[in-house]
């Protein structure tokens, strides 16, 4: 929803200050209780810690570019010569400034962007 999707992109804009914030309170009060406690309990502190890290790490991350490869150079080929696409293959068409390419929606399917120059044009496909 409208809704969901604003929350998502206000969650991603506030997340890495939050989880910052979180490590700093959380070391503070891990070493504000480490002196008085038993070996296990400094255990259980420590393990504490770890989601915590792990969401101030993630929090700095773009997810995408660990789903997504884009294809930086594509190579091109005439159409009498694309013997790897068959006449049913769906593909991607762009026209700009008398210049036309096809990427076909099954290669694109890994790659999923292209980065491009079309017409003169740079554009970025993606599927």
């Amino acid at each position: 929803s409208e809704r969901g999707l604003a929350l998502a992109f206000g969650f991603r804009r506030w997340s890495p200050s939050l989880t910052l914030i979180a490590a700093l309170i959380s070391i503070a009060l891990v070493v504000w209780l480490w002196s008085n406690s038993r070996w296990w309990r400094k255990a259980v502190l420590v393990v504490a810690l770890i989601p915590i890290f792990g969401a101030t790490w993630f929090a700095r991350q773009n997810h995408f570019e660990w789903m997504f490869n884009p294809l930086p150079a594509p190579a091109y080929t005439k159409i009498s010569e694309a013997t790897f696409v068959s006449d049913s293959d769906m593909v991607l068409a762009v026209e700009s400034q008398g210049e036309a390419v096809a990427y076909p929606v099954r290669l694109m399917a890994y790659h999923h962007l292209v980065e491009d120059t079309v017409g003169g044009v740079p554009l970025v496909a993606t599927y």
